[in-house]
């Protein structure tokens, strides 16, 4: 495994870390759930990533992680980096969405306790409030600090300027901002342009979500969208998302064949290309898909080769330009 420094602290994580967002949900984890994660930790990814109503239902997968804690994974709580999230909407009335003080310590006692967890070491607020002060949220995150419940925080999708906003006032409590978890694939560059020299500027580290655009940088969206997918079930992608992005998917397929790589093990290596990004996570239904998406970090060159005869081949990101990827 790869360990990479997050941004400017003291805390390594794995180039690729275990994503429970979706398939751990449930009443009890699943022998297969069981398997995933223990595999993972074999090969050295010690970064387990949550939310609050990651399942379904709502909160199963932070239960489904706490048993396996528990039981195959006990006596490792040191060796693990465990995080997890609130801002999305956990439970009904005006209190179990948002960013609000009330809403982010609430949900941060419930994670614990479903995860059996004295504290998590990283909590972040899961997308912006436009409503609620930007100081009330991140001072609920600094408490979560100074109450021991968290080690560490963090942002998710931020824009660079409430970024640099949300930064400033955690420094003004003597909180670090930690990390950022933005969007970030072959498929949706928006971070690019501004917000990755703003994380380097505040040395604060950035762990890609969805580098697989859920599922369609592999190899299941090649021949069209099969039956039962993810794109069929209209919940975060759709067909039409699938045929839009098509032309290129299979471009970049063909891509992957020169480099000796399936398109998912190219698609993760090209996001961890930039050492901006500490490391990228994965969502995975089985074994043999782990360790598929960890062969990844066997290849994460992207300079320019030399073919046989000293004839030198345009860089990978050159071909890419040329086929209007």
């Amino acid at each position: 495994m790869i360990y990479r420094r997050t941004g400017r602290s003291g805390l390594l994580l794995p180039a690729l870390s275990v994503g429970l967002w979706q398939r751990f949900g449930g009443d009890l984890p699943s022998d297969e759930n069981r398997a995933i994660l223990i595999r993972a930790f074999e090969l050295g990814v010690t970064h387990f990533d949550l939310a609050n109503n990651y399942g379904p239902p709502y909160g199963s997968a932070e239960s489904n992680f706490g048993r396996i804690l528990r039981t195959d994974l006990a006596g490792h709580r040191d060796e693990l980096v465990i995080s997890t999230k609130a801002g999305w909407d956990m439970w009904p009335g005006p209190y179990g969405d948002w960013g609000s003080r009330k809403y982010l310590l609430a949900s941060l006692d419930q994670s614990l306790k479903r995860m059996y967890l004295e504290y998590v070491d990283i909590f972040y607020h899961h997308r912006p409030d436009p409503e609620t002060p930007l100081e009330e949220t991140m001072g609920a995150l600094a408490t979560a600090v100074h109450q021991g419940k968290a080690l560490y925080v963090g942002i998710s999708q931020y824009q660079p300027e409430q970024t640099r906003e949300a930064a400033a006032i955690l420094q003004e409590m003597g909180i670090r901002l930690l990390i950022h978890q933005p969007v970030y694939s072959m498929l949706n560059r928006w971070i690019e342009p501004e917000l990755l020299a703003t994380l380097e500027q505040h040395g604060i580290g950035c762990i890609a979500f969805s580098p697989l655009a859920q599922g369609m940088l592999t190899d299941k969206y090649l021949h069209g969208v099969p039956a039962g997918s993810r794109a069929t079930q209209g919940y975060s992608l759709n067909s039409e998302t699938v045929d839009r992005n098509m032309t290129r998917i299979r471009a970049l397929n063909e891509i992957a064949k020169l480099r000796g790589q399936k398109l998912s093990q190219m698609a993760l290596a090209w996001v961890l290309r930039d050492p901006r990004v500490t490391s990228a996570i994965v969502g995975v239904s089985s074994v043999q898909q782990l360790e598929e998406n960890l062969g990844a970090l066997d290849n994460l060159d992207f300079k320019t080769r030399r073919s046989q005869g000293d004839r030198q081949d345009p860089p990978v990101e050159d071909k890419m330009r040329s086929r209007n990827v």
